[in-house]
């Protein structure tokens, strides 16, 4: 290899540290308009009408995102959700995870 060339892949190599890729996102009002299959367990606002659904408002955004995944993948195994998952995209899961991360939780009074 040329050192010309080792030049340049040095280069490229400190460009791509030097920049950090921004890190992919939803959005959330994308979100909310995709939500509405979820709301017939979740609550409208992800936050569940029965204590046999898990709530999704005020969840990290990279729990619900991988929770997802899983599920289409086959790793989670609850033969509903993987119905409801199979054809979600990746920006589908963000924005969903977007919307129900952005809503507030249940809050626990003291």
């Amino acid at each position: 290899m040329s050192a010309a060339m080792k030049r340049k892949l040095l280069a490229i190599a400190l460009l791509a540290f030097a920049f950090p890729v921004a890190a992919a996102s939803g959005d959330a009002e994308v979100g909310k308009k995709k939500s509405g299959p979820c709301a017939a367990c979740h609550g409208a606002n992800g936050v569940s009408p029965s204590p046999a659904f898990p709530n999704l408002a005020g969840q990290y955004p990279d729990y619900i995102e991988t929770a997802l995944k899983h599920y289409q993948n086959g790793r989670r195994k609850n033969p509903i959700m993987q119905g409801q998952v199979a054809n979600l995209t990746p920006k589908d899961m963000m924005d969903l995870a977007a919307y129900f991360s952005s809503q507030p939780g249940l809050q626990v009074k003291h």
